[in-house]
C-alpha cells in the first residue's frame, strides 16, 4: 500500500529529536523486559536462566500501528570458577520495531555482561551489580512504498517520476553501548531493588540525511521494585521506572497483588495490577505464573488527548517468562526475575 508522504513529515518521524521514531521503544510491562531496562539485570534471577518474550502492538484505530517484539536469554556462567555468592550473567536481546504500517523498520541487537557480589549477608541478603552491554542497530525506511508531490500528476500519482528528494538515503547501522548498576536487599519475606542505567553511551550517528549532528540520544534509565508478603497467600508487587531520551521523558508506576491458588502456594500465581503510565495511560494487568512459566497481558486505556479521537487508539501488551529452576524452593519474588 502506497502512502502520501513529504520529506517534512519524514524528518518529523526519524530525524528530529523527541520524536517517539527517534526514541528506544518502550513497554507497559517494563518489569517483563528487564534487559531493556539495565544490563545489570542480566542473570539477575532466582533461577539458573531465563527466557523471556514481549509483544506489543500500538495505537490500533486512528493512527498506523506501532509493532514492537523482544525476545531475550541470560545465564549464569561459570559458578564453579567462582565464589559461592558471586554470579557472573551473560545475556542477550534482539528486537524489532515497525511504524507506519512497517514503512519505517528498526531491528536492535544486544549482547549483556554482568556481575553481582554480596555485600553483606548479616541481617538479609545485601548485594550490588554492575552490568555493561554492546548495542547493534538497523533502522530502515522503504521509501518505495511512499508517494511525494512531485510524482502527482493532475489525476493520480506516478511513482516512477523522480521525487525531487535526492538527498534521501537509507539510514548506515550503528553500533553502542550500555552500562547499568543494582542494589538489591532480600529478607525471608521481602526483596528491594533499584538500579540505574544509560544506553547509547557513544550517542552514535542516526540520520537519512547525512547530517552529522543527527544522533541517537542517550537514554538514561532509573528504576526501582519493592516485594512481600501480605500474608501466607498474597504477594505484594510494586515497581516504578523513569526514563529519558531526547528531552522526552516518561515514569510509570504501580504495582500488582500476587495470589497463590493451589495449596503448594508458590509455584501456582495470579497477578491483578494496575500502573499509570505519566498522563498517557492507566494500565490494567492481568498475570499467571504455573511453575516455571509466566503469562502477562495489559491493555493501555489512554487518559492523553487521543482518548477524545473518534476512533480511540487500543493498546496491548503480551509477555511471556521461562525460567530454569536451579533450587526447588524458594519463591521468584520479584518481577524482574
Amino acid at each position: 500500500m502506497k502512502q502520501k508522504l513529504s520529506l517534512k513529515v519524514v524528518l518529523l518521524l526519524i530525524g528530529f529529536p523527541g520524536v517517539t521514531i527517534a526514541q528506544d521503544p518502550s513497554f507497559s510491562q517494563f518489569f517483563a523486559s528487564p534487559l531493556n531496562i539495565n544490563p545489570a539485570l542480566t542473570a539477575n534471577i532466582n533461577s539458573k536462566w531465563r527466557l523471556v518474550t514481549n509483544f506489543r502492538d500500538q495505537w490500533i484505530g486512528p493512527a498506523s500501528p506501532y509493532a514492537t517484539g523482544t525476545v531475550s536469554y541470560d545465564s549464569k556462567i561459570m559458578k564453579d570458577k567462582l565464589p559461592e555468592t558471586n554470579v557472573l550473567g551473560l545475556g542477550g536481546m534482539l528486537m524489532y520495531d515497525y511504524a507506519m504500517s512497517g514503512i519505517h523498520k528498526s531491528v536492535y541487537g544486544s549482547l549483556n555482561v554482568s556481575y553481582n557480589v554480596t555485600l553483606s549477608d548479616d541481617v538479609g541478603d545485601h548485594r550490588l551489580g554492575i552490568g555493561v552491554g554492546g548495542i547493534y542497530g538497523s533502522k530502515r525506511i522503504e521509501f518505495h512504498r511512499l508517494i511525494f508531490p512531485e510524482q502527482f500528476m493532475g489525476n493520480g500519482f506516478d511513482t516512477n517520476l523522480p521525487t525531487g528528494e535526492d538527498a534521501l538515503v537509507n539510514m548506515k547501522p550503528y553500533i553502542s553501548s550500555s552500562a547499568g548498576i543494582t542494589y538489591s536487599f532480600t529478607t525471608d519475606r521481602t526483596n528491594v531493588d533499584v538500579g540505574v542505567a544509560a544506553f547509547h553511551l557513544n550517542e552514535p550517528k542516526q540520520t537519512v540525511l547525512e547530517d552529522p549532528h543527527q544522533r541517537l540520544a542517550m537514554r538514561k534509565v532509573a528504576h526501582a521494585n519493592f516485594e512481600t508478603y501480605l500474608n501466607d497467600n498474597i504477594l505484594l508487587n510494586t515497581n516504578g521506572i523513569y526514563q529519558y531520551q531526547s528531552k522526552a521523558s516518561y515514569f510509570s508506576v504501580g504495582g500488582a497483588l500476587g495470589f497463590f491458588i493451589n495449596e503448594t502456594g508458590e509455584d501456582q500465581v495470579l497477578y491483578l495490577g494496575l500502573w499509570y503510565w505519566s498522563s498517557n495511560a492507566v494500565i490494567p494487568y492481568i498475570g499467571l505464573r504455573y511453575k516455571s512459566m509466566q503469562f502477562g497481558l495489559s491493555y493501555d486505556v489512554t487518559v492523553s488527548k487521543l482518548s477524545q479521537a473518534e476512533q480511540k487508539p487500543k493498546t496491548f501488551e503480551l509477555s511471556f517468562i521461562l525460567r530454569g529452576d536451579d533450587h526447588k524452593n524458594g519463591v521468584i519474588w520479584c518481577p524482574w526475575k
